[in-house]
């Protein structure tokens, strides 16, 4: 889904912001040494963090159907994934870095969200729309410059980009097939019930209330 989400904001890019030009766009990171071996212009979109978006996280599961409609499976909805790009512009001259951003802002900050036409890969025809989230404040827990001091390079403008995209875990969880026959009721008497069957008392047994056994005598 990551690559998706490059070849997707490289489309856009290439189409609204450098269109016609031979601005490259690329995905290094900004590190001294790549800065020094760097030739034309260039737009840097580097890739620093990735989060799951769990504000906007769904529970209820859904519905895996079968040719005839009926239930067989069932599966958790995706997942929304932050991903967040460093935007930096590089040119032989500041001016023409300030430029390119402003370009970069004026095409970024026309969508929302991203145009389908520019989509790519598991993206394409997706029902939740990958969602564009530019300059915005960062929170405590990261901050631009703490970018730029891990990368060793020098603090430069940029922007920070953030895509919302979501991600499919492609786990599908199999439902217990229904019951086809009928359900069958047996029925048992007590032993105490009026309309059980009689049982017949066993062999040499005394009938039930029967008085004390009396020996019979036969007189001669």
């Amino acid at each position: 889904m990551i690559h998706d989400v490059d070849a997707t904001l490289a489309a856009l890019l290439a189409a609204e912001a450098v269109a016609g030009g031979d601005t490259e766009v690329l995905f290094d990171a900004p590190t001294r040494e790549w800065a020094a071996r760097r030739g034309g212009p260039c737009i840097d979109a580097f890739l620093y963090d990735i989060r799951e978006d769990v504000a906007r996280r769904e529970i209820a599961f859904e519905q895996v159907r079968d040719g005839a409609g009926r239930i067989v499976a069932r599966r958790p909805p995706p997942r929304r994934l932050r991903l967040s790009y460093l935007l930096t512009a590089w040119t032989s001259r500041p001016e023409d870095e300030h430029r390119l951003l402003s370009v970069l802002l004026a095409a970024l900050l026309r969508h929302d969200a991203v145009p389908a036409e520019y989509l790519r890969g598991a993206l394409v025809d997706q029902p939740i729309p990958v969602l564009l989230q530019l300059a915005l404040p960062t929170g405590a827990d990261r901050g631009i410059a703490d970018v730029w001091n891990a990368l060793g390079g020098e603090l430069k403008p940029s922007l920070d980009l953030v895509v919302v995209a979501p991600f499919d875990p492609a786990r599908v969880e199999p439902v217990r097939k229904l019951v086809a026959a009928d359900p069958e009721v047996h029925l048992r008497a007590s032993a105490t019930d009026p309309r059980a069957p009689a049982v017949p008392p066993p062999p040499g047994s005394r009938p039930a209330g029967a008085g004390p056994r009396t020996r019979r005598v036969q007189e001669l």
